[in-house]
This record gives C-alpha cells, sequence and structure tokens, in this order.
C-alpha cells in the first residue's frame, strides 16, 4: 500500500510519531486536528502497520451515515481500491466490507450493535471515534461501552479520540489521557452580517443574499439552510432566475452519489453552490469554498410531553 505522505499539505502528519508512540503506550489518547488537517481522510492510513495493531483491524466512529461513507471512499481512493476491499463501511440498511477489509468506518449506533453482538470487539486493535466534539447520548455511550470492553476483556485494545475544537485538557484529566495537538493550517476569515428582511420567504432572503455574494467575492459557495424544503425552494428560484452558477443540493434523503457529487470541487471556472442542511458539517473538508453563508436556522427533533411524540421544529441555530 501506497499512502499519502505530503506532510505539509496533511498537517496531522507532522505529528505521527508522537501519536503513534503515545497510543502504543496508553489506553486512550486524544488527538486535537483543526479541520483540513487530515485526520479522518489520511492518518488512518498510516495506522496500518503500526505493531500495536497486531494484524488486527482499525474501526472508526462517524456520527453521520454521510460522513462514514464519505471518509471510507476517500480513505479507499488513497489507496487506490474500490471501497469495501482493504477500506470498508458499515450504516445502517448499507454495508460494504469483505474479508480483505482492515479498516470499518461505522456510525454510533452500528458500533453499538457490533459491541453487543461482540464486547471483546475480537478483530479490531484501534477504535477511533471522530468529531467527537459533536458530543450526543449514542457518542458518550460509544465511548463508554468501549471503556468497559477495554477494562474487562481487552486490555491491549486502543482508543483514540479525535476532535477539531473539543475542550480537551477536561477529557484529558477524566480520561487520564495524553493529548496530541495539530497546529494544521490557518487562513484568515471576515465575518460579515446581513439584517433579513420583514418580508419575503427564506429562499428569497436567501437569493438576495447570493446576488450580493456573487458581486462581492470569489470561488464556490456554501449555504446552510434548515431542511429540504427551503434548499429546494432557493434551488427553483436561482433557476427561475438563471443565476449563473452550478446549483447542487445536499441533504440526508439524497443518494450517496448525489452526495459525492455535491461533495467535490468544481472542475470549471463556474462557480458552484452548495444548498445544504447541517449534513455538511462532517467530518469531511469540502474543497474550493470561499464563501459560507448561514441562514441562522436549523430544523433539529423536539418532544412534545404532551403528544409523547418526536417532531422537527425550526429554529436559531444560536439555541
Amino acid at each position: 500500500m501506497s499512502f499519502p505522505k505530503d506532510v505539509e499539505k496533511f498537517p496531522v502528519l507532522q505529528v505521527l510519531k508522537e501519536l503513534t508512540d503515545a497510543i502504543a503506550l496508553n489506553p486512550i489518547t486524544l488527538l486535537q486536528a483543526p479541520p483540513g488537517a487530515g485526520k479522518s481522510t489520511v492518518l488512518p492510513l498510516h495506522l496500518l502497520n503500526q505493531n500495536f495493531l497486531n494484524n488486527k483491524k482499525i474501526i472508526i466512529i462517524e456520527p453521520r451515515r454521510l460522513a462514514a461513507k464519505a471518509v471510507a471512499a476517500r480513505l479507499a481512493d488513497q489507496l487506490g481500491e474500490a471501497v469495501g476491499e482493504s477500506v470498508g463501511y458499515i450504516i445502517r440498511f448499507e454495508s460494504q466490507q469483505s474479508d480483505r477489509t482492515k479498516i470499518l468506518v461505522v456510525t454510533e449506533g452500528i458500533f453499538i450493535n457490533l459491541l453487543q453482538q461482540d464486547p471483546g470487539l475480537t478483530d479490531f486493535a484501534l477504535i477511533i471515534l471522530d468529531e467527537f466534539h459533536e458530543r450526543s447520548l449514542q457518542s458518550d455511550l460509544s465511548l463508554m461501552m468501549v471503556r468497559q470492553s477495554q477494562q474487562l476483556f481487552r486490555p491491549d485494545l486502543k482508543i483514540l479520540i479525535m476532535s477539531a475544537t473539543l475542550e480537551t485538557e477536561r477529557l484529558s484529566s477524566l480520561l487520564k489521557a495524553p493529548v496530541i495537538k495539530s497546529l494544521g493550517r490557518q487562513y484568515p476569515v471576515t465575518f460579515k452580517y446581513v439584517p433579513t428582511s420583514e418580508s419575503g420567504s427564506l429562499a428569497d432572503q436567501t437569493v438576495f443574499i447570493l446576488n450580493r455574494v456573487f458581486r462581492e467575492t470569489t470561488g464556490d459557495v456554501l449555504v446552510f439552510l434548515p431542511g429540504m424544503a427551503e434548499i429546494k425552494k432557493s434551488a427553483i428560484l436561482l433557476e427561475q432566475r438563471n443565476f449563473p452558477a452550478n446549483v447542487v443540493m445536499l441533504y440526508g434523503d439524497m443518494s450517496f452519489s448525489a452526495q459525492q457529487q455535491a461533495l467535490k470541487s468544481s472542475q470549471t471556472s463556474i462557480r458552484k453552490i452548495i444548498l445544504s442542511t447541517s449534513i455538511a458539517e462532517t467530518s469531511l473538508t469540502i474543497e474550493g469554498i470561499n464563501v459560507v453563508v448561514d441562514s441562522g436556522f436549523s430544523r433539529v427533533p423536539q418532544f412534545n410531553p404532551q403528544s409523547g411524540l418526536t417532531r422537527l421544529v425550526t429554529v436559531p441555530v444560536t439555541l
């Protein structure tokens, strides 16, 4: 296997020796690396030949199905292989793996099921919890259960917790784990607040903002909208007004091939607009994005104690 060796392009490789030493010597290790450092899509390949694996597999836990499939696809592509060979994945209702698979990417729910079926995680030597800063009941349960497995059945099992923004010092103190930090690459960021008008739908206001964005900036644009309805309405308005851009949508119910197409950088001089839900907040960096437009709203599940049911509600993202 030939792995990416461009240390400047993948800053996480600058701490590879320090990280592998820490993993070998400790049951749990924390890695703090900013977006784009290569922690999800490059680092696992460089861990495959480490002695602490003892010819066992690596499992990577992702918080979202899109992230799981996309990370697996990116890792496999760097090996020049199809997904399901050295790198596979399991998500709900879908699996791509084989007897050759050495890196398995799964969602949190799938990982909990695997643990219930095999508490000792017999085939695995390293458990990677990616994007741990997104903290959820399932991610905390995954960590608790794998720690229990480590203590009861597999003292040789290694755990690597990776995050871009997590308060690693506090977690390090709780878990008694070393923290390895990758500095990554930093770019200047400018923030602009544009008040919305009282009239007009969110789709109308999105098109209004995009007109200004295209006058004042260059490069591709990522737009965060609450849900599929607002995304489709905005796309229709942009098409009706012959907007000079390649408009693509990104949301959970799309096919994987369509999602992958949205994540790819533009190969032409025509600028691209990605209309997306919060699904774009994955462990993958979308190349070519120069501008991010945030509507300020998100659609989240909310439990109603009166009806006993959970429904989707649109709320300000600050809440």
